[in-house]
C-alpha cells in the first residue's frame, strides 16, 4: 500500500478523512462523559450502589473510570509511537465498545447478584477510563500530523474537540428522547429496553462506525517517515517523562481546569439545576442548547488560534471561567430557562469552547514526533487525576456535607483554585503556532526561545 510519505503533503480533503476517523471515538468518549455522569447520578446510586454509598458510590465509580486514563495514555501512547497513530486508535475503540456495551448488560438483582452488578460496573469503568485515555492525545497527534503544513492545523485539530459538543448533543438529545418516551421507566427500571441502558447500546453501535472508518485510514506522513528511518523508540511513553518531566506535568495543568470545569458545570450543574426547582426535562435542555453554542465557540477559538496564536484563545478561555464563576450559580438561580440558557452559554460555550479550538493543537506542538503521541496523552491525561478525576470526589463530599442548594460556593472555588493554577501554566509556556512539527525537537525548559 502506497504511504503518505510517497504521497506528499495530504491535501485538506485526506486531512478531513483522518479528522472525521478521530472523531468518532472521541465523540464516544464525550457521549459517554455525560451519559454516565447523568446515570451514575440518577441511577446507579438506587439501583445498585444503594448499599455501597449510594449516590456518592456510583459517582465515585465515574470518577474512577477518569482517574485511570493515565494508564490508558501510557499504554496507547506507547503503541502509537510505536507501531502507529491509526493501529493505536483501533484498539483503543474495540475496547472502548466492548466496555460499554456490557455496562449496559449489567445485571439488576438483590444480594450476589447487586455485588456481582457493582463489580461489573466498577471492572468496565477502568477498562472505559483505559480506552479513553488513548483519545485525545493520540487522536490530536494524528491529525496534527496530517495537517502539519497546513495553514489551519489548528482547525483541523481541533475536530477531536469538536467531539465534545457533538457527544454532548447526542447524548442529551437521546436522553431526552427517552425521558419523554418512557417517563419514570428510564431512571429507575433494570429492564433491558430501560432508556439508561439503550444509551450504552448506540455508544457501542456508535464505536462499531468509529472502527469501520479508521481501518480505511493511513497512518500519518510524519510516523511514516519516522518509522521508515527506524527512529522509532523502544519505550517512548517513558522516555517522554523521563526527558521531558516539567514540560509534561506544566502543560497538564491547562486542561486541569477544563476537565474539573466540565464536571462542575455539566454533571453537579445538571443537578444543582433539578434541586433548586428545574424539571429534569428542562435541564437537559439548557445544556442541550449550550453544546451547541459551545461548537460555534470551537470553530472561532479554532480560527482565533490559527491567525493569532493557540494561547490567546485559551487565555480568553480561563478568564471567562474566573469572572462567571460565581455569576454562573447567580443565574441559575433565578429558575429563568433563558438566563439558565445564558449562564452556560457564557460561562461553558465560551469559557470551554474557545480554550478547546486551541488545546488539540497546542498539546501536539509541545511535543516532538519521536514520542509526540505519548507526551500529548500524558499531560491531557495525567490532569484527569486531579482534575476530571478528583473535583468529582470532592464534589460529592461537600454535596454530602452540605446539600447540593449550598455547595456551590465552594464548587465555584474548586473552579477557581483550577483555573488559576491553569493560568499561572500559561504564562510560563511558549506560543506554539509556528512550530514546524517534522523538525521540532525541544528541551525541558519551559520558557524558550520564540
Amino acid at each position: 500500500m502506497e504511504t503518505n510519505v510517497s504521497k506528499g503533503m495530504p491535501s485538506d480533503r485526506e486531512i478531513a478523512k483522518v479528522a472525521t476517523g478521530s472523531i468518532i471515538g472521541s465523540i464516544i468518549e464525550q457521549y459517554d462523559f455525560l451519559v454516565t455522569g447523568t446515570i451514575a447520578g440518577l441511577v446507579w446510586g438506587t439501583l445498585f450502589f444503594g448499599p455501597y454509598g449510594g449516590i456518592v458510590g456510583a459517582i465515585s465509580t465515574y470518577a474512577l473510570g477518569i482517574m485511570v486514563r493515565p494508564i490508558g495514555a501510557t499504554i496507547f501512547g506507547q503503541l502509537a509511537d510505536r507501531i502507529g497513530r491509526r493501529d493505536s486508535m483501533v484498539y483503543a475503540i474495540i475496547l472502548m465498545g466492548i466496555s460499554t456495551l456490557i455496562i449496559g448488560l449489567v445485571p439488576v438483582g438483590k444480594g450476589l447478584i447487586d455485588l456481582l452488578a457493582v463489580a461489573i460496573i466498577l471492572i468496565m469503568r477502568v477498562l472505559q477510563g483505559i480506552s479513553f485515555g488513548a483519545e485525545f492525545g493520540t487522536a490530536s497527534t494524528w491529525v496534527a500530523e496530517y495537517a502539519a503544513k497546513s495553514k489551519r492545523r489548528a482547525f483541523w485539530s481541533g475536530w477531536v474537540a469538536f467531539a465534545v459538543p457533538f457527544g454532548l448533543v447526542l447524548a442529551l438529545g437521546f436522553v431526552l428522547v427517552l425521558e419523554n418516551a418512557q417517563g419514570l421507566t428510564f431512571f429507575e427500571s433494570g429492564a433491558y429496553t430501560a432508556g439508561w441502558r439503550i444509551l450504552f447500546y448506540v455508544g457501542f453501535i456508535v464505536a462499531i462506525v468509529g472502527l469501520i472508518i479508521r481501518l480505511r485510514l493511513d497512518d500519518s506522513q510524519l510516523f511514516e517517515k519516522l518509522r521508515g528511518s527506524k527512529k522509532t523508540l523502544k519505550y517512548p511513553a517513558l522516555t517522554v517523562w523521563k526527558e521531558l518531566p516539567k514540560k509534561v506535568l506544566v502543560t497538564s495543568l491547562i486542561n486541569g481546569a477544563f476537565g474539573a470545569g466540565f464536571f462542575l458545570a455539566f454533571v453537579f450543574g445538571n443537578t444543582y439545576m433539578v434541586k433548586i426547582g428545574f424539571s429534569a426535562v428542562h435541564a437537559d435542555e439548557v445544556l442541550l442548547i449550550s453544546a451547541v453554542f459551545m461548537f460555534f465557540f470551537m470553530l472561532a477559538g479554532s480560527w482565533i488560534a490559527d491567525r493569532y496564536g493557540r494561547k490567546l484563545s485559551i487565555m480568553i478561555s480561563l478568564t471567562m471561567l474566573l469572572i462567571f464563576a460565581i455569576p454562573f450559580f447567580v443565574l441559575l438561580d433565578t429558575l429563568n430557562f433563558w438566563l439558565a440558557v445564558l449562564a452556560f452559554t457564557i460561562t461553558w460555550s465560551v469559557g470551554y469552547g474557545l480554550a478547546y479550538g486551541a488545546l488539540p493543537a497546542i498539546y501536539t506542538e509541545f511535543f516532538p514526533t519521536k514520542y509526540r503521541a505519548s507526551g500529548a496523552s500524558a499531560s491531557y491525561q495525567f490532569s484527569q487525576v486531579y482534575g476530571g478525576g478528583l473535583a468529582p470526589i470532592i464534589a460529592t463530599v461537600i454535596y454530602a456535607a452540605v446539600g447540593t442548594t449550598a455547595a456551590y460556593p465552594y464548587i465555584a472555588a474548586i473552579t477557581v483554585v483550577y483555573t488559576t493554577m491553569a493560568v499561572l501554566a500559561m504564562f510560563v509556556l511558549k506560543e506554539t503556532k509556528n512550530v514546524d512539527l517534522e523538525t521540532y525537537e525541544t528541551t525541558d525548559k519551559l520558557i524558550e526561545s520564540q
